[in-house]
């Protein structure tokens, strides 16, 4: 398997994670206290930097690290979106749209050659 390949398939699963560490008790723990929460998310993202500290790694004799961020950037709004619609059941906005649009503007510029 090629080693974007892998990276972006871990970055994947890694901003799962995040997306629930970061976000998921603002639905599934909203009476509970503040340092539930945190303790819950902490655990969450021990497992979400277990995944993207190692993808990162396998790229990086590949590519920049101003690439690896941005592919990171572009997979964080691609796994966001759909998980801020069916898990946190935000209203869609036109606006995950554009700013789509924006960030894939931004993998153009870092990955075309000079």
């Amino acid at each position: 398997m090629p080693k974007i390949l892998q990276t972006a398939l871990l970055l994947c699963a890694s901003n799962l994670l995040m997306c629930f560490a970061w976000y998921g008790h603002l639905r599934t723990l909203k009476g509970s206290p503040l340092w539930i929460a945190l303790i819950i998310s902490w655990g969450i993202a021990f497992f979400e930097y277990s995944l993207a500290i190692p993808a990162n790694r396998i790229s990086a004799d590949s590519y920049s690290v101003a690439q690896l961020k941005i592919l990171q950037e572009c997979i964080s709004l691609t796994v966001f979106v759909p998980f801020a619609l069916l898990f946190l059941r935000e209203k869609w906005n036109w606006n995950f749209l554009w700013a789509a649009f924006c960030v894939l503007g931004a993998v153009f510029f870092i990955f075309r050659r000079s």
